[in-house]
């Protein structure tokens, strides 16, 4: 069960906490945080909707949890991964009152972010996840641009280690494997121009049979996926990937999987390997781009919709919460 886990990751910051004599600063009776749990690294806050709580993530190892008050009914907030597309220390609100936002982390163009508020002991928000004031401006502290926020309808799921074969098929060492089905020419496009830099998310649409490749908010390429006969997975996943080990070329690279329900959380990334294919040329270039905090969520939705859709999609930038 989700709880048992949560709490033993909770347990476990406070333990680390009061070992090292350090206090966690949050002033919130339902809120932990030690970040030196983990020093560096690339950042996950998985939120769940349910629980009402936030889990933030740095390398993989639980550094924070705290209560929040998500959107109250009429003005729920959405489900689904999202990317940190704005980040502002003093922020007051476009579309409601001018109302302030301290520590605001913009996750859309069109009204929701993360930001300090009151937390009431239930969803009482226009939208946004509000969070503990001292524990927004802690996460404020370590997040960055690009940075993954997973909000989840479900109880939450801890993160399971697991191999990048899903996109750029590779060894569990490391190496490219080299056994795509599809003809690259025909398949996928590409367009390095479209943006110089920036951070890497990728879809994978099952509904769309495409792999969408996204680069500070800017598509640079697409390729076809072959979807195995009989393989009918449901639901969706999230991969994010963690600093690469040892040193040298070839260097194998851990990433983090966030289940998000349905059939395809449950699979391991070699089932997913064996089930979905993209061309050499594609795979080459997805292995180019990725880095160190690059997400690839694998879903049933289409592109075009569903909780796909601020992974691929920016609305206009003139709008905001």
């Amino acid at each position: 069960m989700a709880g048992s886990w949560a709490a033993a990751a909770f347990a476990a910051v406070v333990a680390v906490r009061v070992a090292t004599g350090v206090d966690d600063a949050t002033s919130h009776p339902n809120a932990s945080w030690h970040p030196q749990a983990a020093p560096d690294g690339p950042v996950v806050i998985v939120v769940s909707l349910v629980e009402q709580r936030a889990y933030v993530y740095r390398n993989g190892i639980a550094i924070g949890t705290s209560a929040i008050s998500s959107g109250k009914r009429g003005h729920s907030t959405p489900a689904g991964v999202f990317t940190i597309l704005q980040k502002e220390r003093e922020h007051r609100s476009n579309l409601y009152d001018d109302a302030p936002m301290p520590f605001m982390e913009r996750l859309t163009w069109d009204g929701i972010a993360i930001h300090a508020g009151s937390l009431p002991g239930y969803p009482a928000s226009h939208g946004c996840i509000r969070l503990p004031h001292a524990f927004a401006e802690r996460l404020f502290e370590v997040t960055h641009g690009g940075d993954t926020v997973v909000v989840s309808d479900q109880d939450a799921v801890d993160p399971r280690i697991v191999h990048p074969s899903v996109l750029a098929p590779v060894t569990p060492g490391g190496v490219a494997s080299g056994t795509t089905t599809l003809e690259g020419a025909s398949s996928s496009w590409w367009d390095d121009e479209a943006t110089a830099d920036g951070p890497v998310s990728i879809l994978v649409s099952l509904a769309d049979r495409r792999a969408y490749v996204m680069r500070n908010g800017v598509r640079i390429g697409a390729g076809a996926i072959d979807v195995a006969e009989g393989f009918d997975g449901r639901g969706a996943v999230v991969y994010v990937a963690q600093e690469e080990e040892g040193r040298g070329a070839g260097r194998p690279r851990r990433w983090l999987a966030y289940p998000l329900g349905g059939e395809l959380g449950r699979l391991s990334m070699d089932e997913l390997a064996r089930n979905l294919h993209v061309s050499d040329d594609f795979a080459a270039r997805v292995r180019a781009v990725v880095a160190a905090g690059t997400s690839v969520l694998v879903t049933d939705q289409p592109a075009q919709g569903g909780e796909a859709r601020e992974s691929i999609l920016r609305s206009d930038p003139g709008r905001g919460p």
